[in-house]
């Protein structure tokens, strides 16, 4: 995990359905390259950790969400960090090209939500994070790009608020 001056930072979680299994050929060009743009990542300004299974370079291997199912699960110092690597990177040619691997989703396939520096989400929480999301809509809690809060408008928001569910995290993800 990268050092950071920030008090809080921006955790995000991305779902992917895939269209073909992992190991076919026509989902190829995408794992060539899953290297080059997780090693962006981390070295883009503002990034603070990524999941990664154990003994592995990604979590493609983790399956939390389903089995055709892929996790991105990521914390950076600011929104704007991450939107920087996301869409103004190479980052985003390989979103450009997301439709020749993986399936259109029809709900919320993004969340985003602040967390005290230092902590590092669990694929649990993410996936609770984003079931919020598709069932409530944006909120301090969960939100998106296009309807996000402040750091400080979610601690405001949240101060009264129960925590959510924290029920233990299945043992396969690595932290």
């Amino acid at each position: 995990m990268t050092s950071s001056p920030h008090a809080v930072h921006l955790a995000q979680l991305n779902v992917a359905t895939l269209l073909h299994p992992f190991d076919d050929p026509r989902v190829k060009p995408f794992v060539d390259l899953l290297d080059p743009v997780n090693a962006a990542a981390d070295g883009a300004p503002g990034f603070v950790w990524r999941l990664v299974e154990e003994g592995a370079a990604d979590a493609t291997g983790l399956r939390p969400a389903g089995e055709n199912v892929i996790v991105n699960l990521s914390v950076w110092e600011t929104q704007e960090a991450l939107w920087d690597f996301a869409y103004r990177s190479g980052h985003l040619e390989v979103m450009r090209r997301r439709r020749e691997w993986f399936a259109r989703h029809v709900e919320a396939h993004l969340v985003l939500w602040w967390i005290p520096a230092g902590h590092l989400p669990t694929a649990h929480e993410a996936l609770e994070r984003l079931a919020d999301l598709r069932t409530h809509g944006p909120s301090p809690r969960a939100f998106t790009f296009a309807s996000s809060y402040t750091a400080a408008e979610a601690a405001r928001h949240l101060r009264d608020a129960p925590p959510a569910d924290t029920a233990a995290e299945p043992s396969h993800a690595a932290r």
